[in-house]
């Protein structure tokens, strides 16, 4: 049965168990204040009636010294008796009416010798058999006489009863409303919850698969500071969920493009091993004078490869940087470097002129070498592939605002707004159309970008006709181990 009402009770809505809680606490106030206020009560009326005894006794004694008796004294249903002192014995004395003892008055005797020994009244409750509940005052009407008087404590009783039935009609109406009407209030208080979990059940029923947005929110401010604050947590935390689902959709975005790309990429260099091998198997056994020109493209095609196989892995193992570092860190000259880049680019590319220009004679940095030189290289590449013949390129070096910095720029047509902002993906290319063997795999820039960031630097670009310039800046602090 208990098991069973606690299953219920946890079953009803927050609004019914603060309720019933509520009521509960309210019916255990109630109860202390009605107890209490039965006590007082019953105290305030036994001391009235003590307060009756003792005026109606103080008239009694003056009657017994002044005529010896009680007549015009008396109050109806009350008893009386009087008692003669005889060597420290109490002696009933012969009541003038019969009516004015009950069939047992043992109790008033005991009263009255107690009064002997005692110097002030004495005052007990006492059951007088069927004549019911009475409170008895005893006390000194002259020497050698007590008196003994006894009033009756039903109607005390009977208003002490009506008092508790008023008491528990009233609290039982009040704690019926406070239950009702307070239900209905914690109801109207928690509505606010209620709406956050319909928000809540709005967000398990939408497809979260096709979308990083959550189209749910929780705009009612009602409900007071506390429900507020819970408004406020619960919606950033909707904004939280929308921002990891963001990431999380735009990483698997560009991870099937990385590898419909990559495979796109890698195709094509393997069906032209492919091919050559099959040209170079044939010219072997017909041909032998083609053979070496075929086993050259085979070897340029693979080496092509090898070349598209280095930047994914590179951008992989700088994608898991957390997991292993892939930079060695030495101190190095970043002036030298670029001069070693510009005479491999001018023996390479002797139709772009090249100037060099340097601020200081040397700028001391903790880097990757091999890495930073390969950055220099792309950005050089770069210009070349992508400006035409006669194209003059322009390197500098300098350092301002706790930066090393290296401009490489370009006098060629610029690059369109629109693909500026999207030169450092994996894969793009500005001119869609141009071919792989010059254009290369759209990998070059995305390369160099993930390298600096490494390096705790950045690569950035400005262009406009005429004038393209990527800046490479790396911090002159030392680097990381």
């Amino acid at each position: 049965m208990i098991a069973r009402l606690k299953e219920t009770y946890r079953g009803m809505r927050l609004g019914t168990r603060l309720a019933l809680g509520l009521g509960a606490l309210a019916l255990v106030v109630f109860a202390v204040v009605g107890s209490a206020l039965t006590m007082y009560m019953r105290d305030y009326l036994s001391r009235q009636l003590d307060e009756q005894l003792h005026v109606a006794q103080v008239a009694q004694s003056k009657s017994i010294a002044a005529d010896g008796t009680l007549e015009g004294k008396k109050y109806w249903g009350w008893y009386y008796a009087v008692y003669d002192i005889k060597d420290g014995t109490p002696e009933l004395r012969t009541p003038a009416d019969s009516v004015d003892l009950p069939q047992d008055i043992d109790d008033f005797t005991r009263l009255a010798a107690d009064q002997v020994d005692s110097d002030t009244e004495i005052t007990r409750t006492e059951q007088l058999g069927d004549a019911g509940l009475y409170r008895l005052r005893a006390c000194e009407a002259e020497p050698g006489v007590i008196l003994v008087g006894a009033a009756p404590l039903a109607e005390v009783e009977d208003t002490v009863e009506q008092l508790v039935t008023i008491q528990v009609i009233a609290f039982a109406l009040a704690l019926a409303a406070l239950v009702v009407f307070g239900r209905a209030m914690l109801r109207r208080g928690l509505k606010p919850l209620s709406d956050m979990a319909h928000t809540a059940r709005g967000i398990t029923s939408h497809d979260l698969t096709d979308s990083a947005r959550l189209p749910v929110r929780h705009d009612r401010r009602d409900g007071g500071p506390e429900v507020e604050e819970l408004r406020t947590a619960f919606n950033r935390m909707l904004e939280h969920i929308d921002d990891a689902f963001a990431v999380r959709t735009a990483a698997e975005q560009r991870l099937r493009q990385f590898v419909a790309d990559a495979s796109h990429e890698l195709r094509t260099p393997l069906m032209s091993v492919r091919g050559y091998a099959d040209l170079f198997q044939y010219a072997a056994a017909h041909s032998p004078e083609e053979r070496d020109k075929h086993l050259a493209r085979l070897r340029a095609e693979a080496a092509r490869m090898g070349v598209l196989l280095d930047d994914l892995l590179t951008l992989a193992r700088l994608d898991a940087a957390d997991v292993e570092a892939p930079l060695r860190w030495e101190e190095t000259d970043l002036v030298e470097l670029a001069q070693q880049a510009g005479d491999a680019f001018r023996a390479g590319h002797p139709d772009h002129p090249l100037t060099l220009t340097t601020g200081p004679d040397r700028v001391r940095l903790r880097l990757d070498p091999l890495r930073v030189r390969q950055v220099l290289d792309n950005l050089l590449t770069n210009a070349a592939v992508h400006t035409p013949a006669g194209t003059k390129v322009h390197v500098e070096v300098c350092v301002g605002s706790g930066m090393a910095e290296v401009r490489v720029t370009d006098s060629g047509p610029g690059i369109p707004v629109d693909d500026q902002e999207r030169v450092f993906d994996r894969f793009y290319r500005v001119d869609k159309a141009r071919s792989r063997d010059r254009g290369g795999s759209g990998l070059g820039l995305a390369v160099a970008h993930s390298l600096l960031r490494a390096h705790g630097g950045t690569l950035t670009l400005t262009s406009a006709p005429g004038a393209t310039t990527f800046t490479v800046r790396l911090p002159l602090d030392d680097a990381p181990e």
